[in-house]
């Protein structure tokens, strides 16, 4: 089962790069691997809608994911198993996208996350 590459919203973009700026990151990558980890912490699984993929920002699974990108999957089939959805590589690239950018849009709360320190104190909170 593999995820090959996704494409951000637009609006997931503009979001990200507010990130960047706040917190110092200036990696794509990292910041949605917080984003995509903060939205699997959630308890409800994400809004099954259609996110559009209109900006100029595609990743591939390996630069998302690093050295970590299997752990990334299995943590996604892991979540998808306790939602009780069908895993397929299709599944699997939709509710990663879900995910994704519920997190992004998580993340970018106005005032949640204004330093890299506010966003570490995130990852703690349970």
């Amino acid at each position: 089962m593999k995820i090959r590459n996704f494409t951000l919203s637009s609006q997931a973009k503009d979001q990200l790069i507010r990130l960047k700026t706040r917190t110092g990151i200036d990696t794509w990558n990292a910041l949605c691997r917080w984003g995509f980890c903060l939205s699997l912490r959630e308890e409800s699984p994400p809004t099954p809608v259609e996110i559009p993929a209109d900006s100029n920002v595609e990743l591939t699974w390996q630069v998302f994911g690093g050295e970590h990108a299997e752990l990334y999957l299995a943590l996604l089939i892991e979540r998808m198993l306790d939602d009780r959805l069908e895993i397929t590589d299709r599944e699997l690239a939709r509710q990663f996208r879900l995910h994704l950018h519920r997190g992004i849009g998580y993340l970018a709360t106005p005032g949640l996350v204004t330093s890299i320190a506010s966003l570490a104190e995130i990852a703690g909170a349970s």
